[in-house]
């Protein structure tokens, strides 16, 4: 491992990340005929993990970041949050103009969770240029268990992007190829954050925080309001707390 540069690492490592989305997405595959229930279910599914990875892969390590580099932990991860939603509501009312509220949703799933793989990508990506740099804390050990955490958090993603596409009517193949292509930025933000390793630190507590709000927007406003119209609208909720437990686990053990 000496002789391999730690960009090439950081490329297969985030290519790593990016094929557990795919294999994530690849669930859409295995049913065949989904009622709306359990389309619903899994769409209150998929909002429960993206709010638990909004706060657990997002907004908790960009405090710590900010902390660690000297900035203001609570003014820099806010203005990163008010600033992802706001980006979300230019782009709902664009959408509102020119498509249905089937396609918008679809757009909008997809657009924040890309956001959110960039700057999984980017962390990774420093993560290791930082042992080129020999920055503190920075070894290969840490770096290869943070690409591996992040990897298997992104299969329940994948699976929250490509079920939903479902549910809204895309077939199983393009729900399947959305939610992998929602993941390709992750491994050509990690080579870009390997190559610019000190300015991209300086972003990412920002970058993480806006990815966040722009997931969270996404959930508040289409997600959650459209699997509650279902009749059963208890069982909806309680997926919604099953998908927040399974990437709360997932985080907290693999961080």
């Amino acid at each position: 491992m000496d002789n391999i540069s730690p960009i090439i690492m950081a490329l297969i490592a985030t290519t790593f990340t990016w094929l557990v989305t795919v294999l994530g997405s690849a669930i859409v595959y295995f049913f065949k005929k989904i009622n709306k229930t359990l389309l619903d279910s899994m769409l209150a599914l998929a909002a429960g993990v993206m709010i638990s990875a909004s706060f657990f892969s997002l907004i908790a390590p960009s405090i710590d970041m900010a902390t660690s580099l000297g900035m203001n932990k609570v003014l820099l991860p806010s203005m990163g949050f008010i600033c992802g939603g706001i980006l979300i509501t230019m782009m709902d009312k664009i959408f509102s103009k020119k498509d249905s509220n089937k396609k918008k949703r679809c757009i909008m799933l997809v657009l924040s969770i890309t956001l959110h793989n960039i700057p999984e990508g980017l962390a990774v990506g420093v993560a290791f240029g930082s042992i080129l740099y020999n920055l503190d804390g920075a070894n290969l050990t840490s770096a290869i268990a943070l690409a591996i955490g992040i990897g298997i958090q992104n299969f329940p993603e994948g699976a929250a992007v490509s079920m939903p596409l479902r549910r809204e009517g895309l077939s199983r193949t393009k729900s399947f190829f959305y939610g992998a292509l929602s993941a390709i930025v992750e491994p050509i933000s990690g080579v870009i954050g390997a190559l610019l390793v000190l300015k991209v630190r300086v972003v990412l507590p920002f970058l993480l925080a806006f990815a966040a709000g722009a997931m969270i927007y996404v959930v508040v406003s289409e997600l959650i309001p459209e699997c509650e119209t279902n009749k059963h609208k208890g069982l909806i909720s309680m997926f919604s707390l099953i998908g927040f437990t399974i990437m709360m686990i997932l985080d907290v053990l693999l961080a």
